[in-house]
């Protein structure tokens, strides 16, 4: 099964329009992705508030359609 990148960047540009997404499919199975997320409503949050805020955009995936997701977050200035 698996999720696309571009369906995955969907979410997260959903959730935080001004974000900066780059996607990189790990295993080449739709399923491992690695994601580097920039955007300024991490502005003040920690890591763990941010990653949090990301799985919360893609509306429970993680973990089911979407297997893994190595994310790198930062705060956009």
């Amino acid at each position: 099964m698996g999720m696309k990148a571009a369906e995955i960047e969907k979410f997260i540009k959903d959730a935080f329009p001004d974000a900066e997404v780059e996607m990189k499919d790990l295993a080449g199975d739709d399923n491992h992705w690695a994601a580097t997320v920039r955007s300024s409503a991490f502005k003040g949050k920690s890591r763990v508030q941010q990653h949090q805020m990301v799985y919360a955009a893609l509306k429970g995936n993680m973990g089911g359609v979407l297997h893994a997701l190595q994310l790198q977050t930062s705060a956009k200035e």
